[in-house]
């Protein structure tokens, strides 16, 4: 047997465009492809037909030639009525909020998202820090703590919470029983249930990416600026903070992002008055079935996400860059 030859095969490694093309590939098959199909749905009109969209290229037999098709009104229906509805909603003194729904579903969206990124970083990073300067003994069973919800089905999580929050529900029933309140609070179905949540939600998402990079900080660091006469708060605001800006702007990218397009705690304890853009996505797929104008919708939504992605891939090359000098 020839050993040096089994051996050469048993420590196979992959060539260098290999690794780096695996993720491109991702990309392209779970993203670029459905995104340039979504894009070709979206410049087609509706049709009762099966798929219920007009095709963008025909053939036309007596002239032999190919006719193309793009239609723009999924785009202007979008933004109809667009500067009227947006000065009304930056009008402090303006009591109506504009008729263009998607719009106001957009801002709404992104408004939540928002919202629920910024709670989770001033939660998530107490823990996470806390978590990180830990005993390491007890440090893998904390992280397991904050991983435990996902061992759970994410719809009974949410469940569980319309039991918690409604009408009826524990909490309203605890507080009653004891006298803290005479009739129960209105804490389900509306902006509170919603950002709370949606913030129980994707808080993992934030703690996790905090602690990976404030368990990698040089304690001797905050020694030193304690030796050198600097108190906690400045300790923290020149050695600790900017050392974990990478993780803060991964853990917010991660709540972020998803939390734009989320459907299913909107549905289930935002109500009627927080319409986000998943809903309205739903709504025009399943509901009036105009799979065009629904495309157009997700466009958006995908180019309205591409720019902080694109922004913080900028800010982690500029720091690889300034690293690397």
């Amino acid at each position: 047997m020839d050993f040096p030859k089994l051996k050469s095969k048993l420590h196979f490694k992959p060539s260098r465009g290999l690794v780096i093309g695996i993720p491109y590939i991702w990309l392209l098959v779970l993203f670029l492809i459905p995104f340039a199909i979504v894009l070709k749905i979206s410049f087609a009109e509706q049709e009762l037909a099966i798929p219920p969209y007009s095709p963008l290229i025909t053939t036309d037999p007596d002239m032999g030639r190919l006719n193309i098709a793009l239609s723009y009104q999924n785009y202007a229906d979008i933004f109809q009525n667009f500067w009227s509805t947006l000065s009304q909603m930056l009008n402090p003194f303006t009591e109506g909020r504009g008729n263009n729904i998607y719009l106001l579903t957009y801002w709404l969206s992104i408004k939540t998202a928002l919202t629920t990124t910024i709670i989770c970083l001033l939660l998530g990073y107490p823990i996470a820090y806390a978590i990180s300067r830990a005993n390491p003994s007890i440090r893998n069973g904390l992280l397991l703590a904050i991983m435990l919800p996902f061992w759970t089905s994410f719809l009974l999580r949410v469940y569980a919470w319309m039991g918690l929050l409604g009408h009826n529900g524990i909490i309203n029933n605890m507080l009653m029983k004891y006298g803290v309140i005479s009739q129960p609070l209105d804490l389900f179905y509306n902006a509170f249930s919603l950002n709370l949540v949606m913030v129980y939600a994707y808080l993992p998402f934030m703690i996790l990416p905090l602690y990976t990079q404030l368990v990698k900080l040089d304690g001797r660091l905050l020694e030193a600026a304690s030796d050198l006469g600097a108190g906690p708060i400045k300790s923290f605001l020149t050695i600790t903070l900017p050392l974990s800006k990478t993780g803060i702007i991964a853990g917010s990218m991660l709540v972020f992002v998803p939390a734009v397009g989320e459907f299913v705690i909107p549905e289930l304890v935002g109500g009627p008055e927080n319409l986000m853009i998943g809903k309205v996505l739903w709504q025009a797929f399943f509901d009036q079935n105009n799979w065009p104008l629904a495309s157009a919708v997700a466009v958006i939504m995908v180019l309205l996400l591409v720019v902080p992605i694109v922004l913080f891939h900028r800010y982690e090359n500029r720091e690889l860059e300034e690293g690397a000098k």
